[in-house]
């Protein structure tokens, strides 16, 4: 029988896997608290679907700028240290939000400065993070570890959402500030449990010359690139997550909670689509299978905004959120096990960029275009031009449908992915 569940390998093997694992679970699930109560609070305060796409506008610069420096400081010093501190100065972050929330008359500057202040923390955290994990599993278990962490992203990204929804409406948005803060806390002991991970070779000083290096070794490594701009063409034009308040509230009649739900569909899909993931490990053409989930998302997101039924349209969105878990799984093993370790910190800082600014840009796109027209016109332009995207992609660079890895078994220890510069097989 083909295995379709998430093989957990990599929990059984690896305590310095687990470890991460459980503390990102829990630190994850608050932080979606954040992710939804902050544009809702924008929203309110200004009832502009606009306003709510600028706050991720405003969270992309301080994102690319501290995504590069943390890269580099990654691939430097100790990314086990490096990981602790983003998590206090997180911490600080959530309880400013929670400060300002519990005003009687809350101010809008506050949600700009202070997301874009966790946007650059995640720029740090997020590539360092992505750098250890090649370091904590066997070669031949990456793509179920990663996987595995797809669900930890999964799971946040659904009960987060409801959590937050359901917070909001009976007790604050504040509550929800708070309790974010609060699980930062079990990550925090996870990570001074775990053992030391410095970078191989002792590490490359950080500054200009070695984001330099980064960028130089990227820039040759046509496959990679178009990883990138396959997701960032995904994100930009197919992520209506700005619109979801303006769609909660007014085209399907609810409130908080139905905002949240809808918040939460991408989530559950994916994480149903990360649940079966037992599958990857055996998957030789990860290039195609991405080409193809990024069609699927753009399909499902374009169909989203004709509905008129929450039922509906809930599961379009979660098609859509399975489409991009399998898409994220290939994209980050075909990138983490084509980079040298001396390198990995920069070149997933680029990757994490990328993932999490793309949002930010669609953010910035859908509301200005529902500002234009309608918020329906908005999806549905947006998941079509995604289609349209892929097509240029695959013209632009045929590599990545040709691209094949190395198809791994339970058994082999001793087989690892095909690197390009290996001479990647084409058919």
């Amino acid at each position: 029988m083909p295995r379709l569940l998430a093989d957990l390998s990599p929990l059984r093997e690896s305590r310095q896997f687990r470890l991460l694992f459980i503390g990102q679970m829990v630190s994850w699930l608050g932080r979606q608290l954040t992710y939804v109560a902050v544009p809702y609070q924008v929203y309110e305060l200004t009832h502009s679907s606009l306003a709510v796409g600028m706050v991720g506008l405003a969270s992309l610069g301080p994102l690319i700028v501290f995504s590069l420096i943390g890269g580099a400081i990654a691939d430097a010093m100790d990314r086990r240290r490096l990981l602790v501190v983003t998590q206090v100065l997180l911490v600080l972050m959530s309880v400013g939000l929670a400060i300002n929330a519990e005003r009687t008359h809350p101010s809008l500057w506050p949600l700009y400065v202070l997301s874009a202040l966790i946007a650059g923390l995640g720029g740090v955290e997020h590539p360092t993070r992505s750098a250890v994990l090649p370091k904590l599993v066997r070669r031949e278990l990456f793509p179920a570890a990663a996987a595995l962490n797809q669900i930890v992203m999964q799971v946040g990204l659904v009960a987060g959402p409801s959590a937050a929804g359901l917070l909001i409406s009976r007790v604050s948005v504040a509550s929800a500030y708070w309790i974010d803060a609060a699980t930062f806390g079990v990550i925090i002991v996870t990570l001074l449990r775990m053992e030391p991970l410095p970078p191989e070779g002792g590490g490359t000083p950080a500054g200009l010359s070695s984001i330099r290096e980064g960028i130089a070794y990227l820039r040759g490594q046509r496959l990679l690139i178009s990883t990138f701009v396959i997701d960032l063409d995904a994100m930009i034009f197919g992520m209506p997550r700005a619109l979801f308040p303006a769609l909660g509230l007014t085209v399907f009649g609810g409130g908080a909670t139905t905002v949240g739900l809808l918040y939460a569909a991408p989530g559950a899909g994916a994480l149903v689509g990360a649940l079966l993931t037992g599958w990857v490990t055996r998957v030789a053409r990860q290039g195609l299978a991405v080409v193809l989930a990024v069609l699927l998302w753009g399909a499902a997101i374009a169909a989203f905004g004709v509905v008129g039924w929450l039922p509906l349209a809930l599961l379009l969105l979660a098609v859509a959120g399975a489409a991009d878990v399998v898409s994220a799984v290939f994209r980050n093993t075909i990138l983490q096990l084509t980079v040298p370790d001396a390198l990995r910190g920069r070149l997933t800082s680029v990757h994490i960029a990328v993932v999490t600014g793309g949002p930010r840009l669609g953010d910035a796109e859908a509301g200005a275009v529902a500002a234009l027209t309608t918020p329906r016109v908005s999806v549905v332009s947006g998941g079509l031009a995604c289609i349209v995207g892929v097509a240029a992609i695959v013209r632009w660079a045929p590599e990545l449908v040709r691209y094949r890895a190395l198809v791994y078994s339970n058994t082999s220890a001793e087989q690892s992915a095909e690197r390009p510069e290996e001479g990647v097989t084409h058919g």
